[in-house]
């Protein structure tokens, strides 16, 4: 029997805190994930700082991938014997859902945003590079590891497959936003799965939703409106995420002097500074990596770096207030000033920080292809885009909402010996709007 066709002597299932089981039959998906470069996603959070906020959000990229390989061999499952759905293409659509998130690094998004990488090019180094991942899916067949990569970049030719992982209604969103809210503890992000799977239908390039099903997924999308306001841009876990970043960046800036010499050397760190990252040095950081150093660097020499890491190891974190500098240049100026005078380096502990969603949107022409937008199929086989038919939908599709927040450690603030500055400081914060706690 071809590899690509070898079933295990006995199905296994992981049991799943939001699916009851993962179940794995196919001997390629079972070799997939014991390899080095998967189960890695153990040791990466799926929400980052987010347990800053909600101490249950301790869930890896490991739990999220598998259910996301879950949700879409469930789809395929339904799609079976039905008209545009191609069954070759069953084995490709597994692998690329268990592995979409493979190139992700410490931190995720925070950790790319400061040394401007790209998980997504990485997940594609990954799967193409020397490593077991690779092996893997090229015993399948010469070349199958490049269409795995193509489809977790939405350049595959069958765009029914890039669906399932990649669009406005895919296997990837419906298992996060079901995941983080039961790890979250929160209410918002549960809708009725089971429902749409029911009603998704493969028509030609894309998935549809039969019209039965129209409020299951207008429950979705605000599922997924709230768990961003709610959970994803919470602002204590945003501040947690503005010390993590001005570590790491000041971290490459002591690397950078020419007279700092580190107690801890950060050799985990060294090519991220440089900007030349091998895969094999990627696939070395994980979060346990970055908390050692976090950990040590309390006893550097130099008080930036040691205060931030004590902040974030301790949460101790900045306190916040609504704060848009484009509105307020002017305070903005005058604040940045002022901390300089005080002695409070503004580069470090003085940062506004934005968070933007777009819940929904139908297609316009230039967007990325992720935007495309959900149909659905009415009972005349006609198909109707969502927000023409749905007003829950309407009143939100295209709306993009935009929060800035200002943060800064109010306890050096209280600290300052000089009252006349305190004060002035104090002023034009509160004047902006009341200073938040971080609970």
């Amino acid at each position: 029997m071809a590899y690509k066709d070898e079933q295990l002597n006995e199905e296994k299932v992981f049991k799943d805190p939001v699916h009851r089981y993962v179940h794995v039959k196919d001997r390629v998906i079972w070799d997939l994930i014991a390899t080095p470069e998967f189960q890695r996603l153990r040791r990466i959070k799926q929400l980052g700082t987010t347990n800053y906020t909600f101490h249950g959000a301790e869930h890896s990229r490991f739990n999220h991938s598998l259910g996301v390989y879950e949700i879409v061999r469930r789809i395929i499952h339904n799609f079976e014997d039905r008209p545009h759905w191609n069954e070759d293409e069953r084995l490709l659509s597994l692998c690329a859902a268990l592995l979409h998130d493979l190139g992700h690094g410490p931190f995720s998004h925070s950790f790319e945003n400061v040394f401007k990488l790209d998980h997504e090019d990485f997940t594609q180094r990954i799967i193409l590079g020397e490593t077991k991942v690779n092996k893997v899916l090229e015993r399948v067949s010469t070349g199958f590891a490049q269409k795995v990569a193509d489809v977790i970049a939405k350049t595959y030719e069958d765009k029914l497959v890039v669906s399932l992982i990649s669009s406005q209604i895919d296997a990837d969103r419906m298992d996060y936003l079901q995941r983080d809210a039961y790890f979250t503890g929160v209410s918002y992000g549960h809708f009725d799965m089971e429902r749409i799977l029911r009603v998704m239908r493969p028509i030609d390039d894309q998935v549809v939703i039969k019209s039965t099903g129209m409020h299951a997924v207008e429950d979705y999308i605000m599922s997924r409106y709230q768990m961003y306001w709610q959970v994803y841009f919470h602002p204590v876990t945003r501040s947690a995420e503005v010390i993590l970043s001005r570590i790491l960046h000041r971290a490459k800036h002591l690397y950078e002097a020419d007279d700092y010499i580190f107690k801890l050397e950060p050799t985990h760190f060294l090519s991220f500074f440089t900007g030349n990252v091998t895969l094999e040095e990627y696939l070395k950081l994980d979060e346990t990596i970055v908390h050692y150093y976090f950990q040590m660097w309390q006893e550097e020499a130099d008080g930036i770096l040691r205060d931030l890491c004590e902040r974030f190891m301790n949460r101790r974190l900045f306190k916040y207030i609504e704060f848009n500098p484009n509105m307020q240049m002017q305070e903005w100026k005058e604040l940045y000033q002022l901390f300089q005078h005080a002695g409070i380096d503004p580069e470090y502990y003085l940062v506004v920080d934005s968070s933007s969603d777009l819940p929904y949107d139908f297609y316009r022409p230039g967007e990325e292809e992720e935007r495309l937008p959900i149909h659905l199929q009415m009972p005349n086989d006609e198909l109707k885009e969502l927000s023409r038919n749905s007003d829950i939908v309407d009143a939100i599709s295209g709306k993009k909402r935009t929060d800035h927040k200002l943060y800064f450690p109010k306890d050096l603030l209280d600290g300052l010996s000089d009252e006349r500055m305190k004060r002035r400081i104090k002023e034009i914060l509160n004047e902006r709007g009341e200073i938040e706690n971080d609970d």
